[in-house]
């Protein structure tokens, strides 16, 4: 029960730093590898504010959100729109770049070692869960995270916003023609994408840390949520995170020589079984 909950929570910081992924993938068409990135910023500005400035710790969550949809939404409106048109293998050579633009400067900042957070005392230890111990954290990283992925479910296929992100999507022209601000819709998308990123960043501190090839180390593991999950898909991509970190966590535990090859397996078999992932986008295009 413990591997089995440890996992849930492992599957639910991937779901926060990967639905951004899979937003900008699935419904903006862009193959933004540099999306680690963002979460790389939003650990290291949460390290910064609450281990060394002294913020609250919930401040700091938010702050490390803010600053990286900010950066997200700066970066859209100055390079990555001009890329919307070009090929998929231009959006990897670009994202890449940035790639390891940001871990130049993260070296620079913040030196090359592996950072965590010591976490709020209030946030610390176990209680207990139907006879089982289970960590305050974890709880509570789970708790967020199905509230995020109900909060976008509910924004994307119920609000007016989502119906025009679904429009500017499969038709920019003729959603320009009804007055939809499509270049509005994309940077706002891309912004609430990068600050999710930052803020499973800045949650996964005590599980994951964090070190200038942050991008580098965990964007396979960013993209074979999304593959799974099926890009563009909330729910999709919320169950591939769970089903992934729990089978992650038991490999740990029980076949820690296979390392991660119990996960590429995973994928293989469930792209076999599903090729476009466990559910379509939410266009209802399969990519």
């Amino acid at each position: 029960m413990i591997i089995l909950f440890d996992g849930i929570a492992m599957g639910m910081l991937l779901f926060l730093i990967s639905v951004g992924l899979s937003v900008t993938l699935g419904l903006m068409n862009f193959v933004n590898l540099a999306h680690g990135a963002f979460a790389m910023l939003g650990g290291y500005v949460c390290i910064t504010l609450f281990s060394r400035q002294g913020f609250p710790f919930f401040l700091s969550l938010l702050l490390a959100a803010l600053v990286a949809g900010l950066v997200g939404a700066v970066l859209e409106r100055t390079l990555y729109r001009w890329l919307y048109r070009s090929s998929h293998m231009d959006h990897v050579l670009f994202s890449v770049g940035l790639i390891f633009v940001s871990i130049s400067v993260a070296s620079y900042f913040f030196g090359s070692s592996v950072q965590s957070i010591e976490l709020p005392d209030y946030l610390q230890g176990n209680f207990s869960v139907g006879g089982h111990e289970a960590s305050k954290y974890r709880v509570f990283l789970t708790v967020l995270a199905v509230l995020v992925a109900i909060v976008l479910e509910f924004t994307v296929r119920r609000t007016r916003f989502g119906a025009q992100l679904r429009a500017a999507v499969d038709n920019p022209r003729a959603a320009r023609g009804l007055g939809i601000e499509v270049d509005r819709i994309f940077t706002v998308t891309f912004a609430v994408g990068s600050a999710l990123a930052g803020l499973g960043g800045a949650l996964g501190l005590d599980l994951l840390g964090v070190d200038p090839v942050y991008s580098i180390k965990y964007i396979v593991y960013f993209l074979i949520v999304v593959i799974v999950g099926g890009a563009g898909n909330i729910r999709g991509t919320i169950i591939a995170s769970v089903v992934i970190g729990i089978v992650d966590m038991l490999g740990k535990y029980y076949l820690p020589q296979l390392g991660s090859f119990i996960i590429y397996v995973l994928m293989i078999a469930m792209l076999i079984a599903r090729t476009h992932g466990l559910l379509p986008n939410f266009s209802g295009r399969n990519q």
